[in-house]
């Protein structure tokens, strides 16, 4: 399985806002912008509060199953496959929402006399933020599921995961 490389993600948060951005002016020339929800920046929390709640259990699973602690739960393989596949999905998706409430929020930034659109630009960076916690969550989550480097992978990386 494929590592997740950052700039991947740096491209679609870019790509993602530089659209955004771009839509906001379009949109606002021609009414009003629609506004950026609170909720978003909750949700994005809430999936990376789960993101590392996973982590750090599998990470405290398998440090058992490594020291070989007597009645210690080890992690299936199919399960550390699903977890990155779970994190790799919540990162991609992580970089492009907070793209795009990135670019809205730089659009917004023009108008921070307004109260209303002032608003809108806080909700905007804390859905930002909150994706930058989904994509650090998540990158810990496949970092945390890799498989230790033996010297027998295929491609001399040392890159392989446990799901692989």
């Amino acid at each position: 399985m494929k590592q997740l490389r950052l700039g991947v993600l740096a491209g679609l948060f870019a790509a993602a806002g530089v659209l955004s951005w771009g839509g906001a002016r379009l949109w606002d020339s021609f009414g009003t912008l629609p506004s950026v929800p609170l909720a978003a920046s909750i949700v994005l929390a809430v999936i990376a509060v789960i993101l590392l709640a996973t982590a750090l259990s599998t990470r405290t699973r398998l440090r058992a199953q490594r020291e070989r602690r007597p009645g210690a739960k080890g992690v299936e393989p199919l399960f550390a496959a699903r977890a990155v596949v779970f994190g790799q999905a919540s990162a991609l998706v992580a970089a492009l929402v907070a793209g795009m409430y990135g670019g809205t929020g730089v659009f917004l930034l023009s108008y921070l006399d307004i109260p209303p659109r002032r608003d809108q630009a806080i909700y905007a960076g804390a859905a930002v933020i909150a994706g930058i916690g989904v994509i650090a969550a998540a990158l810990f989550l496949e970092r945390v599921c890799r498989l230790p480097e033996d010297g027998n992978d295929h491609d001399g990386t040392g890159t392989g995961t446990a799901a692989a």
